[in-house]
């Protein structure tokens, strides 16, 4: 059974989900802060994709990895690994969607929580 324990700082897990994500070549990297928000579900919202299911399950694979090497934390939660074409990785403080393309156009994670501060970061 993996050791889950929550990180506290916020900021000291996101360089390791971004690594994660860009060694796979995941694509539309965003960084929502909800911490402002009065009515936010968790700290930070991480939101790429992938261009195909075996993209998307690389990426989650590689941000699993990432942060367990560099932090010694699994995710308190996973879910969609089954079909990857949605997959989630709540580490508590941060949560992460690794979307394939249409499904992040079809359910617009960006546009529900817009009033965050919002970091576009650039494809590799």
């Amino acid at each position: 059974m993996r050791k889950v324990k929550p990180v506290n700082d916020t900021d000291q897990l996101i360089p390791s989900i971004i690594k994660g994500i860009q060694e796979k070549k995941g694509k539309d990297i965003v960084i929502l802060d909800l911490r402002q928000l009065a009515t936010r579900a968790t700290d930070v919202f991480i939101v790429c994709h992938g261009d195909s299911t075996t993209q998307v399950d690389a990426v989650y694979r590689s941000i699993e990895e990432e942060v367990h090497k560099t932090n010694d934390e699994w995710p308190w939660h996973t879910e969609g690994q089954q079909n990857s074409e949605w997959i989630l990785l709540d580490y508590i403080n941060v949560v992460v969607h690794v979307f394939l393309k249409d499904r992040r156009e079809f359910y617009g994670i960006e546009d529900l929580w817009g009033d965050a501060k919002i970091e576009r970061l650039e494809n590799l």
